[in-house]
This record gives C-alpha cells, sequence and structure tokens, in this order.
C-alpha cells in the first residue's frame, strides 16, 4: 500500500529547494490544473497552453533557489511564472495585438456568459474580478488575465489612458478589501 505525502508549504519548500523529486511530483499533482488555468485564460489554443505549463514548471524547478516565503505563498509566486509565461508566449509570437484582443464589449458580454471563468480558482479570485462593475473588469482581465499594458488596455477598450489608471486603481481598491476581508474569515474560520 503506497502513501500519500501531504506537504506544509514550508516541507515543501524545503524538498523542493534540495531538489526533491517526490516533491516536484506533489506540486505538479496538486497545482498543474490551477496553473493551467491560469494560462488558458491567455492562451486559447491548447497545445500551446500544455506547452507553456511544461514551460512553467521547468521554470519552477530551475527557480526554486530564488523563491522568497518573505515576500510571498509560494501558489502567488508559481501563479505569477504562469501567466508571466503565457503573455511572454503571446508577445513572442506577436499575437497579443493580432486579433486576440476582444472590445471591451465583447469582455463584458463573455464575462456575463462565464466564457473567462477560471474552473479551478481555489482562492476566489474569479468571484472577486466578477463582482467588479463592468467596466473595471474588463480593465482587471485585460491587465492581469492578458498581459496588456495601460495603453494596449486604453486602444482596446477605446478610453482614454486617464480614464483607464483611474478605473484601474478603482478595482485594485476594491479587490484589496475583498481579499483584506477574506484573509481575516479564513484566519478566523480556517481551522473548521
Amino acid at each position: 500500500m503506497s502513501t500519500v505525502s501531504i506537504y506544509t508549504e514550508e516541507e515543501l519548500v524545503l524538498l523542493l529547494k534540495e531538489q526533491s523529486r517526490d516533491a516536484f511530483n506533489y506540486l505538479y499533482g496538486n497545482y498543474s490544473a490551477v496553473l493551467y488555468g491560469v494560462i488558458r485564460r491567455t492562451i486559447f489554443d491548447e497545445q500551446t497552453a500544455q506547452d507553456v505549463l511544461q514551460e512553467t514548471f521547468v521554470k519552477i524547478w530551475s527557480n526554486i533557489a530564488r523563491y522568497d516565503a518573505g515576500k510571498g505563498r509560494i501558489y502567488t509566486w508559481m501563479i505569477n511564472i504562469a501567466r508571466n509565461a503565457a503573455i511572454d508566449k503571446l508577445r513572442s509570437k506577436g499575437e497579443i495585438m493580432k486579433g486576440k484582443i476582444q472590445t471591451g464589449e465583447e469582455i463584458v458580454i463573455n464575462n456575463q456568459r462565464g466564457t473567462t471563468a477560471q474552473s479551478t480558482d481555489t482562492i476566489g479570485v474569479k468571484a472577486a474580478v466578477e463582482s467588479l462593475e463592468p467596466q473595471y473588469r474588463a480593465i482587471v482581465d485585460l491587465a492581469y488575465f492578458k498581459g496588456y499594458t495601460q495603453d494596449e488596455i486604453a486602444k482596446a477598450l477605446d478610453v482614454p489612458l486617464g480614464t483607464v489608471k483611474t478605473r484601474m486603481r478603482h478595482a485594485l481598491k476594491v479587490l484589496r478589501e475583498h481579499f483584506s476581508v477574506y484573509l481575516i474569515l479564513l484566519s478566523l474560520f480556517g481551522d473548521w
């Protein structure tokens, strides 16, 4: 009978830094689905998304020594690697500005239909972003999930750059408040 390992975050990081294959297999088994979901928000082609997922895990394995727990959780660190790898792949193919841009109206419609939903959302990001008003949600989708610059967002949504900056500040303030409440509740009821 084989035993299934369960690691705390600290144990997992330590074992990964020691290049433990078991820890890496655990990491892949427990986080590949969520990282793939992050990648698919940016990369629409399934094969390309799978390639980016593989590249993401290679980057995680190669750069684990650089991970600093004082700067955030490993989960957040890996999500940023996945998101950046997906954005880099799009930019390397020159696809961001060639047909991959949705208009603001299309983003709102797609969000209302749920077509950009991340099925593996485990920390409530999807719900928090979806709770934003459509004009703010569109900007967060383009900036965070698609990797657009503020200039690219202004062009895609056909709004002034100042409007993009104001809406982004507002959206971040709302999301920050949402997650502050989430963290307080988690600290109070996390062990239930």
